[in-house]
C-alpha cells in the first residue's frame, strides 16, 4: 500500500493519530530514526520546504522522505506565499513517496512571518483562500494544513475556520497559540475543541503536550482525532508509547536516568557528522539538551549550556543522569 493510502486509511479510521511535529533543523532523517526506535508516532512531518520563485526542494529534507527509516507515513510540509511556486513544488513532491502535502500557516519566526509566509499569512485571509484553492486543485493525495489560532489575537480564529472549511482539506492541525505569542504560556485548547466540532475533516491538537495523563485529558476534553507533539517528543521520546499505555489503562513507565543518558548517546551517534569541528558537534547537541534539560532540571540546564567540549558534555550528562531513578521528563507550562 502506498504511504498516502496508508495515511488516508488512518484519517478515515477512528484510531488515535499521534504525529511528530515539523521542527526546523530537528525533524531530520536522523531524528526520525531515533524517535522511531522508542515507539514513535503513527505519522511523521518533515521540516518545511522553503518555496519561492526559483526554489527547489532541499535535498536534506527530501532524504527524510526517500530514505524514510520508519516505514510509516511522512507528510511533506511546504511554506511560502508564491502560488505558482507552491503549486509547482506540491506537484514535484507528489512524485516522491509522501503521504500528504501540508501547508505551513503557523511558523512564528519573525524572519518568516515578515515575508508574509508561515504564520505571517494569517494576516491575509484572501491570500490564504487563494493558496488553499490552488493547492487543493494541484494535490491529488491528502492535503493538510497546520495553523496557529491567529497572528496577534485568538479572536482571529473565528474568521480562519470558515476558510479551512471552504476547501476540502483532509486534516487540520491547530497549534493553540498566536504567532506573536511564540511558545509562551496561555495555550487555548478550547479553540481546538471548537475546531474539532466545526470542521468536517479530522483535527489534530498541537501545543505543549507534555505527559500521558495530560494527553488523555486533552483528547477527552477537545474530542480531536489525535495529537501532534514537537518539543515534548525531543524531551521525552518515550511519550508516544506512554500515551498509548495511558489510553489502554496500563501502567506508564518512566525512564531512568541511565535510559535518558542512553537516549542522549543515541542522539549523539545519529546527529553528529564525521569531520565536523568538535565545538560544532557540541553546539548541535545543545539544541537537543535545551529541550531535554527542561525535564531534568535547572541545574543541569545551567551546566550543559556552558560546556565547551565533548568530554565536558558527557561529564555533565553523567553527573546528572548516571542513576536508576525514574524521571518524568515533564516541563509544565500554563
Amino acid at each position: 500500500m502506498h504511504l498516502s493510502e496508508t495515511f488516508s486509511a488512518l484519517l478515515r479510521s477512528d484510531a488515535l493519530l499521534l504525529a511528530l511535529a515539523p521542527m526546523q533543523d530537528v525533524t531530520t532523517l536522523e531524528f526520525m530514526r531515533v524517535i522511531d526506535r522508542y515507539g514513535g508516532p503513527e505519522v511523521y512531518w518533515t521540516e518545511y520546504f522553503r518555496v519561492h520563485g526559483d526554489s527547489r526542494p532541499e535535498k536534506w529534507i527530501l532524504q527524510s522522505i526517500t530514505e524514510n527509516p520508519t516505514g510509516k507515513p511522512v507528510v511533506a510540509q511546504i511554506i511560502g506565499n508564491d502560488i505558482p511556486a507552491l503549486v509547482r513544488t506540491a506537484k514535484l513532491l507528489q512524485k516522491f513517496p509522501v503521504a500528504a502535502i501540508d501547508l505551513n500557516l503557523g511558523c512564528p519566526a519573525p524572519i518568516v512571518y515578515r515575508k508574509c509566509a508561515g504564520g505571517g499569512l494569517l494576516r491575509e485571509p484572501k491570500k490564504i483562500d487563494a493558496i488553499l484553492g490552488a493547492l487543493r486543485d494541484a494535490v491529488t493525495i491528502p492535503f493538510t494544513v497546520k495553523t496557529r489560532i491567529g497572528f496577534e489575537s485568538a479572536a482571529e480564529f473565528d474568521a480562519l475556520l470558515p476558510l479551512f472549511a471552504k476547501h476540502p482539506i483532509d486534516l487540520l492541525t491547530v497549534h493553540a497559540r498566536t504567532v506573536t505569542q511564540m511558545y509562551r504560556p496561555g495555550v487555548r485548547y478550547d479553540l481546538i475543541a471548537h475546531a474539532a466540532k466545526e470542521m468536517r475533516c479530522p483535527v489534530l491538537l498541537n501545543g505543549n503536550v507534555f505527559s500521558a495523563t495530560q494527553a488523555k485529558q486533552l483528547l477527552t476534553e477537545t474530542k480531536v482525532r489525535g495529537l501532534m507533539i514537537g518539543r515534548g517528543a525531543i524531551r521525552n521520546p518515550w511519550l508516544f508509547e506512554q500515551i498509548r499505555a495511558e489510553l489502554r489503562g496500563e501502567p506508564v513507565k518512566s525512564p531512568t536516568g541511565r535510559e535518558v543518558l542512553a537516549y542522549l548517546r543515541e542522539l549523539w551517534d545519529n546527529e553528529i557528522t564525521p569531520g565536523v569541528k568538535e565545538s560544532a558537534q557540541v553546539q548541535r547537541m545543545k539544541k537537543f539538551t535545551n529541550f531535554i534539560g527542561e525535564g531534568i532540571g535547572a541545574e543541569f540546564l545551567h551546566d550543559i549550556r556552558r560546556v565547551p567540549a565533548t568530554a565536558d558534555f558527557w561529564r555533565v550528562c553523567g553527573h546528572f543522569l548516571n542513576h536508576d531513578r525514574p524521571l518524568s521528563l515533564e516541563s509544565v507550562e500554563k
